[in-house]
Formats: C-alpha cells, structure tokens, sequence
C-alpha cells in the first residue's frame, strides 16, 4: 500500500477495508471483525491522514484477523434448501427432505433430514472424509518418506484447530477443511505429515514442507484469511 492509493484500494491480510464517514463522528476508529475491516472517520479527514493511521495499526489489524481466521465457528449459519456446498473439489447442492432419516447423496445432490440437517451434514462428511483423508495424509507420508511413523489418520471436529500430530503418530483433520479449496486441505494435511519428522516448526520443518509444496504460504495465506467462511 502507499500513499497514491485511493480508500477503494486499501486492504489488510488481503481483506478490503471499508471505510464510513460521518459529519457527526469526531474520532478515528477501525473495527475487525471476521474476514471484515471497517474504518470509521469524520467527514473531513483526508484520505492521507487515514490512510497513516490504517498503516499504524496494520499489524494489530491483521493480528485480530488471523486470530478470527484460526478461530473455527462453533454456530454456523442454518442450512437452507438449495444451498451449495463444496465438498473436495465438488460443488453440492443441498436438498432438505422432509421423511428422510438419513443423509444420501446423488450424483451433486445431498439430501438431508429435514428435521435436522446441520447434525446430519456433519455425520455424512466426516463418515465421507475417512477413505479420502487417509489416503491425503498416507501419500505426503511416504513424500517424506515418513509412512512408518503415521499410525492413524482421523476426522475431527476440534473447535479452533484445523489439525493436529501426535508423538504416537496420529493425525487429525477437521471436517470443516473439506470446504476448502483442495490445495489448502492438501497444505494442511502436508503440515500435519511433516510433523511426524518434526515435532515443531523449527527452520528444519518448514524445509521439509517447501520440499513438497514449494508454494504452501500461498495456501496458509488462504486459511488464515478466508477460514472463517469454513
């Protein structure tokens, strides 16, 4: 960003900042909110003027919109008939079925409970991520020439991680990543692969993650920006 730039070009972490003026505000003020900048200012402030205190508080503004983008929500929205959902790659389209007890999909179709969709979405995807998920992790293992030291692969739901290794070899994924676009579920599962050679992400781990996936801050960039749409 530099001083050229005009209020319609300004963003934080990729996020455009939306800026609101008022005659009758006296002061400066940015809120964060998830995947969301907003800048609130006098009518008079020059652009110049905010645009120094936006780049003041830069770091403190990408800080809360990481911290919102690891957070994963616990209340999603409701679902809705119609709605679209992507799943590895596909593209869903959800149908709430009155009668129906269990969820099936069709084709690009998902039908689900309509008494109780958001229950049944989660058991059908984490049911559904099993195979693929197991596969995912196993082949950056072997990339790595770790697979003697994975032990399990498995689905998860943990609010605030998108995954985890354990010592023992056990690796867990949220269900929610099946959303993502597949080269950030495929970063996610690589960092997690890594970690069976490093417990840490010490300069020696993150060589081993470039070694696999040269482009993987592209894909972090991602995750921490949009992962709260998860």
């Amino acid at each position: 960003m530099n001083g050229a730039a005009t209020p319609t070009d300004w963003q934080v972490a990729g996020i455009p900042v939306l800026v609101k003026r008022s005659a009758r505000r006296r002061t400066v003020a940015l809120q964060v909110k998830p995947g969301e900048v907003t800048l609130y200012a006098p009518a008079r402030v020059p652009d110049t003027k905010l645009l120094e205190i936006l780049n003041a508080r830069r770091d403190w503004v990408a800080g809360h919109l990481a911290q919102y983008a690891r957070t994963i929500p616990s209340a999603p929205p409701p679902l809705a008939d119609g709605q679209p959902l992507a799943f590895l790659g596909d593209a869903l389209t959800l149908r709430l079925v009155q009668g129906v007890t269990h969820p099936e999909r069709r084709g690009d179709t998902l039908n689900l409970p309509a008494h109780d969709p958001e229950s049944a979405l989660e058991a059908w995807t984490r049911h559904a991520l099993r195979e693929p998920y197991g596969a995912l992790v196993a082949g950056y293992a072997a990339s790595l020439s770790a697979q003697d030291r994975l032990r399990r692969v498995l689905v998860a739901g943990a609010r605030g991680r998108w995954g985890s290794c354990t010592s023992d070899g056990d690796i867990r994924l949220h269900w929610r990543l099946s959303r993502a676009p597949l080269p950030v579920l495929h970063y996610v599962a690589l960092h997690e692969a890594a970690h069976l050679l490093e417990l840490n992400h010490s300069p020696r781990y993150w060589v081993h993650v470039a070694r696999v996936m040269p482009d993987w801050q592209t894909q972090r960039a991602w995750l921490r920006q949009h992962g709260h749409t998860l």
